[in-house]
């Protein structure tokens, strides 16, 4: 039984504002959590009957988890130069995928703690064939291209909800409940960590009762950006179709290729969000 983590911050026990995430504040606190997070995740997995486990490190620069003490039985895939993003190493080899430390999307629920979609910085929505998703739903349908079922979601509660929607079989470990973007009732972290080892191993113990989730193709995306700068600029691509000032369309066969299509043009948005030349030398 080989089991994919995908390992976000905004959802890790003990977050509730973004201020703590970042390096020049209380960065390396909730780094250390989200390392425990993850190897709670992991523990369960292997108490579930998992016999490997990968994790990818999927926030920020990609690269927060503390190697040093990840459980050893795990394997840590880190560094943001990816094709896939918060998937790179996930193929049809797996029998199951988590989702651990995630967050709810953009313009979701008005209590869903630090939520956004993939790049806060200039996307506002995804929709796949008309329905809008989150992060989680749309890895979630790529996993399905591989035949992979997502097996378990941790976060906050409103998260959970908005998951549960797409996803109704999945397991999920609620660790706060959400009060605002920036704010939330939190769980003391080794109570957190407790129901998520103890909802991952019931994961994997039902892996072979829950269906991966499918989207067919061809499959239409649209990226909603914040501004106009970001969406114009991703027409380089010439696939890409400007739909309106801030919307981009386009089309693929299928969902792996929809994801790294999206993935490119979300790189372009965040790029053309100060110039994309901004930083370039003379």
């Amino acid at each position: 039984m080989k089991i994919f983590i995908s390992a976000d911050i905004e959802g890790i026990s003990g977050v509730a504002t973004g201020i703590q995430l970042k390096k020049e504040s209380e960065y390396q606190r909730f780094r250390k959590l989200m390392t425990q997070d993850v190897n709670a995740a992991i523990e369960g997995a292997f108490n579930g009957g998992a016999t490997e486990v990968v994790v990818a490190d999927g926030h920020g620069n990609m690269s927060n988890i503390l190697i040093e003490e990840l459980d050893e039985r795990a394997s840590l895939i880190s560094g943001n130069n990816r094709v896939m993003c918060q998937l790179e190493g996930l193929d049809d080899t797996y029998d199951g995928i988590f989702f651990v430390g995630h967050h709810g999307r953009e313009g979701g629920s008005e209590r869903t703690v630090i939520n956004h979609s993939l790049a806060g910085i200039c996307v506002n929505e995804f929709r796949i064939n008309g329905k809008v998703v989150g992060e989680t739903e749309l890895n979630a349908a790529v996993a399905g291209d591989f035949n992979v079922p997502a097996l378990l979601i941790t976060g906050d509660d409103t998260y959970v909800e908005e998951v549960k929607e797409t996803l109704p079989e999945i397991e999920s470990a609620v660790v706060k409940r959400g009060i605002d973007r920036l704010a939330a009732e939190l769980l003391p972290p080794k109570k957190a960590q407790q129901i998520i080892r103890e909802k991952a191993q019931m994961a994997v113990e039902k892996a072979n009762t829950i269906q991966p989730y499918k989207v067919d193709g061809p499959i239409t995306f649209e990226i909603e950006f914040k501004g106009t700068n970001q969406a114009l600029m991703t027409t380089t691509i010439p696939s890409v179709e400007l739909i309106n000032p801030k919307t981009i369309r386009f089309t693929a066969d299928n969902m792996v290729t929809a994801y790294k299509h999206a993935w490119g043009c979300v790189i372009i948005g965040m790029a053309a969000t100060q110039g994309v030349l901004g930083h370039a030398n003379a």
